[in-house]
């Protein structure tokens, strides 16, 4: 599948002498669904500022549908849709004179068929005719989400969309990106609420201090760094292990009534059958075993404290 988007060598120097971006190179396909993950200051909102044109790049490339941001920058940002954190929207102004505002921006003609279906996917058809400030927190943050879907962006960027959506909303929300996706728009998020990139995103991007530490289809990241765990209940509790099982790792926990033990499902031998044959050597009886699988969370912080020590 062909690049949408190419960053190459991106930079972000201010005269302060901070630097918010350092050789970030980051090649996404059209029509896929890439969360941008990394914590607060890690350069998440910084890169998208300068993909959409709304900061100057101190080094480095961009092009966006094989059009350079700097020298057809035009033509670069019509094929852009963007959904910024922050709710700046016209307080008096009706939500249907918003999102037609928007699609005159960029140039295009007048299509009431397609904002009408805009606003139904986002559940605002009922208040095209609302003023902005009449609208719940999350409805305004829909109307962002049409505004910047009026001009029939390929690339949609979505920094923290879900922010103070309840949700209802936010799982409406993710059906209409499934529904963009579906039709070939590429998405580009960044979130907060890391199991909705678990759920919905082809690939994870991982940014802290600037610096992309990778980026990776998202099974088989969580299948090279995810760990399982084997939670063991037991039939009665125990106050404790028996001294052999010491170099095993296990942890007792619920108050003696269940044991955890946690492997790499890539080595050659997990060393369950081993463990259950050696409890049962002990008299353990057990009551119930169950695996749990890391979730995408864990191996995000563990990435972050990592770079960070």
């Amino acid at each position: 599948m062909a690049s949408i988007l190419e960053i190459k060598g991106l930079e972000k120097r201010y005269a302060s002498g901070h630097v918010a971006l350092h050789g970030v190179d980051l090649s996404i396909e059209e029509g896929e669904i890439l969360a941008l993950l990394g914590p607060n200051g890690a350069g998440k909102t910084t890169l998208i500022s300068i993909v959409c044109g709304l900061v100057m790049p101190s080094a480095g490339q961009v092009s966006v549908g094989g059009f350079d941001i700097r020298r057809e920058y035009r033509r670069a940002r019509a094929l852009i849709g963007l959904v910024p954190q922050e709710i700046a929207l016209e307080p008096f102004e009706t939500v249907w004179n918003v999102v037609r505002f928007s699609r005159g921006l960029f140039g295009k003609g007048r299509d009431d068929a397609h904002l009408e279906d805009v606003l139904r996917s986002l559940s605002l058809w009922d208040k095209r005719d609302a003023q902005v400030r009449e609208l719940s927190g999350g409805m305004k943050r829909r109307v962002l989400i049409a505004k910047a879907l009026a001009h029939e962006p390929r690339i949609l960027f979505l920094d923290e969309p879900t922010a103070g959506v309840d949700v209802e909303l936010r799982r409406s929300m993710w059906e209409v990106v499934e529904g963009l996706r579906a039709r070939g728009v590429t998405i580009i998020l960044t979130t907060h609420y890391i199991e909705e990139a678990e759920e919905i995103a082809d690939r994870i991007a991982v940014i802290a201090k600037g610096e992309i530490l990778l980026v990776e289809d998202k099974a088989r990241l969580m299948d090279r760094m995810g760990q399982k765990e084997l939670r063991i209940e037991l039939h009665e509790p125990i106050t404790a292990l028996p001294a052999r099982f010491a170099e095993k790792g296990l942890e007792l926990i619920d108050e003696g009534r269940a044991i955890l033990f946690r492997y790499d499902t890539r080595g050659p031998r997990t060393g369950i059958a081993s463990l259950l044959t050696d409890l049962a050597a002990e008299g353990i009886v057990l009551r119930d075993i169950a695996t749990r699988q890391s979730s995408l969370e864990e191996i995000f912080v563990g990435l972050v404290t990592e770079e960070q020590t």
